[in-house]
């Protein structure tokens, strides 16, 4: 069975979900982190080394405040709450994504998680809060530039916002809808796609295996023959 290294989720759907049950939407988001939970606990149990969750976009600013506002709060529990579990199952917490705009409470949350998590390596879990993969590149060529005039696009990678963490295999989204919406352009290259009618909060510990399974029967060239 192959097994991608690094999985990214393009997490969709939570608003769909509370609205199909006429819930606030609010509703969905708590129910989409739960779902984040089956599935970093998945990712472990199947050896996965890198996750990425899409989170919060840049462009996600534009929602009503009551919404930015629940969900900026849920950030900062759910990241404080999930420490004691990252430090015990060997998970690795990191930020992709612009610390400016975001609340202290919300940096202080992540700057938690990242520090007391920093040795760990059984699974590192990338969080992109206030992501845009086109702000990732206008800010990592901002720092190659201190460096170099002229970076090839490979060299540039050295300089994104964690670049330990090695390109996606897979990128995967739920929800149905067929788009990257900005996520990690420059690592993407040559990532496989899926796309899963699931909305994200219905997304269980199988989706992982159908995931591997759908992973397993593509046949990766990298530009070769």
């Amino acid at each position: 069975m192959n097994i991608p290294e690094h999985l990214a989720i393009i997490m969709d759907g939570n608003g769909r979900w509370a609205e199909k049950r006429n819930l606030p939407r609010s509703a969905g988001h708590l129910e989409g982190g739960k779902a984040a939970v089956r599935i970093i606990r998945a990712c472990l149990s199947r050896g996965i080394r890198y996750l990425t969750l899409y989170c919060f976009s840049i462009e996600n600013w534009k929602r009503p405040k009551e919404e930015i506002d629940y969900l900026m709060g849920l950030f900062s529990s759910r990241i404080r709450a999930e420490i004691p579990r990252a430090m015990k199952e060997g998970i690795r917490i990191l930020h992709l994504g612009r610390r400016e705009g975001l609340s202290e409470d919300v940096l202080n949350a992540i700057d938690e998680a990242v520090s007391m998590t920093k040795n760990n390596s059984r699974l590192y879990l990338q969080l992109a809060i206030n992501y845009s993969g086109l702000d990732e590149i206008v800010r990592a060529a901002g720092k190659a530039s201190v460096h170099s005039s002229a970076l090839s696009g490979e060299e540039l990678l050295h300089f994104v916002d964690n670049p330990d963490v090695p390109p996606p295999d897979f990128i995967v989204r739920s929800s149905g809808e067929k788009r990257l919406s900005g996520f990690l352009l420059l690592q993407s290259s040559y990532a496989e796609l899926g796309f899963y009618d699931k909305l994200w909060p219905e997304w269980d510990e199988m989706m992982i295996d159908t995931i591997i399974d759908d992973f397993s029967s593509r046949e990766r060239r990298f530009g070769g023959i």
